[in-house]
C-alpha cells in the first residue's frame, strides 16, 4: 500500500506542476496577444494621423484638424501605457525585470545586470538622488534668475 501512496503523491505533484506551467503559459500567451493587438491599434492610429496631417495640408478650411491630431496622439499615449503595463506583467509572470539602464531582461532578484553590470539596488537610490539634485538645481536656477532680474532692475533705477 505504501508504494501506491507514493505513486499517488508523485502523480499529484506532477499534475500541480503541469497545471501551474500551463496556466503561466496561457497568461503569457494572452498578454502577448493583447500587446500585439495594441501595437496594431497604434499602427492604425499612425496611419490615420498621417492622413489627417495630409488632409490639413490640402484643406482650405483647417478647423478641427489640431483637435483630431491631439486626440490621435492621446490615444497613442494611452495605448502605449497599456502596452508597457502588459509588458511589465509579462516580465512578472516570467519572474524577470528590466534593467533601467540598458533595458535588458534580467532575473527579478538579480543584484546586478548581467548585460551592463549596473547594481540594481543602486538604481532606485540613484534615480531618487538625481531627482532631488534636479529639483535643487531648478530651485537654484529660479533663485539666480530672480537675483539677476533684481540686479538689473536696481541698475536701471540707479541709471535713471
Amino acid at each position: 500500500m505504501e508504494i501506491f501512496d507514493k505513486i499517488g503523491e508523485v502523480a499529484s505533484q506532477t499534475y500541480k506542476y503541469t497545471a501551474e506551467k500551463a496556466d503561466k503559459f496561457a497568461r503569457e500567451t494572452k498578454l502577448r496577444m493583447k500587446i500585439n493587438e495594441n501595437k496594431s491599434k497604434i499602427e492604425h492610429i499612425y496611419s490615420e494621423l498621417g492622413e489627417t496631417v495630409y488632409r490639413r495640408h490640402l484643406a482650405v478650411n483647417k478647423e478641427n484638424f489640431d483637435k483630431e491630431i491631439k486626440n490621435a496622439c492621446d490615444d497613442i499615449d494611452r495605448i502605449s501605457k497599456e502596452i508597457e503595463q502588459q509588458y511589465n506583467e509579462l516580465l512578472n509572470i516570467k519572474d524577470r525585470k528590466q534593467c533601467p539602464n540598458c533595458h535588458e531582461k534580467i532575473e527579478k532578484d538579480a543584484k546586478y545586470c548581467s548585460n551592463c553590470g549596473m547594481e540594481q539596488n543602486e538604481v532606485v537610490k540613484e534615480n531618487e538622488e538625481n531627482n532631488d539634485i534636479g529639483k535643487q538645481e531648478e530651485s537654484n536656477d529660479a533663485i539666480a534668475t530672480n537675483a539677476t532680474e533684481e540686479e538689473k532692475a536696481s541698475n536701471d533705477s540707479n541709471e535713471a
